[in-house]
């Protein structure tokens, strides 16, 4: 049976947008805070659903199915944990597919090429116009990652913390930020999401491109996305693109990487959303 209204979810670590969509037409869009099953508890998952999403839906919106895209999707008991979370509030079916599947059906439609993201975490996989067929383990922001945005804020700390970055621009962080050496480390090792806190400073850091130690940073960053993710595919018989905040915010830098690889980009998104619109508008089955 043909849902006529469906909510699709491209939810990460940072924040989830939830677009409500009547055939082609996206007739409301809601952001609410990171979901995020492998950092999250279902009662924390549950909490922002029912205080950040529900109240804004209308009854008039008649939800009639949900497709849930997010980062940490990709084993069965985290997916549950969205499922029940969602189906708690909202009593249709479900779907709950990774934000590699999300990255893939937007980039790539029905056609096979190599997705990438680059967000607050990283990850990759060659999709054969179905399915995932093959991904590169990502290693979350500890041992992995390369060029996210919080294995970059995690680079430029470190330097700032060892007196190793440029003292302006580690001056204009401290002023930005309003927080001390000791804050950092309490960041880092006794809050909540440190991958949220290290992706932030990512985005400090576009203010000095022109300044050469953050432009070797990034690029640094994002060689070795490249060569430890990207080169591990088939990826001169297929066509790379990229979808994420950071691989938008740095697309110029991100070209220029790439064609170091002989790679020419000509997709870059700053979400998955638009794309998953334009799949689910041409594929609406319930789940």
């Amino acid at each position: 049976m043909v849902a006529k209204t469906i909510l699709i979810a491209d939810g990460g670590s940072t924040k989830t947008d939830w677009s409500i969509v009547s055939g082609n037409w996206e007739i409301d869009r809601i952001r609410t805070g990171g979901i995020n099953p492998f950092f999250q508890t279902e009662e924390e998952i549950s909490a922002e659903i029912r205080d950040n999403l529900i109240p804004r839906i209308r009854e008039s919106d008649s939800v009639g199915a949900v497709y849930f895209y997010g980062a940490g999707c990709a084993f069965p008991e985290k997916n549950e944990i969205i499922r029940r979370s969602v189906t708690r509030y909202l009593p249709v079916p479900v779907e709950v597919g990774s934000d590699l599947l999300a990255a893939a059906r937007a980039l790539c439609g029905d056609s096979p090429g190599i997705a990438c993201i680059l967000g607050t975490g990283s990850n990759s996989c060659f999709y054969d116009g179905k399915i995932v067929v093959k991904n590169v383990r990502a290693g979350g922001y500890i041992l992995g990652d390369e060029g996210s945005g919080a294995v970059l804020g995690k680079m430029f700390l470190s330097d700032v913390l060892k007196g190793l970055a440029p003292k302006d621009v580690t001056a204009d962080f401290f002023e930005k930020f309003r927080i001390s050496p000791n804050e950092v480390m309490e960041s880092v090792y006794n809050r909540p999401f440190p991958n949220r806190f290290l992706s932030t400073i990512s985005y400090f850091l576009a203010d000095y491109t022109n300044d050469d130690y953050v432009f070797e940073l990034i690029t640094g960053n994002l060689r070795n996305f490249f060569t430890r993710n990207v080169c591990q595919y088939d990826y001169k018989n297929y066509p790379i693109r990229f979808v994420g905040s950071l691989a938008y915010s740095y697309a110029t830098i991100l070209r220029e990487v790439a064609r170091e690889f002989g790679i020419e980009l000509e997709i870059i998104e700053e979400t998955p959303m638009n794309g998953l619109i334009e799949f689910h508008s041409l594929n609406i089955e319930e789940p």
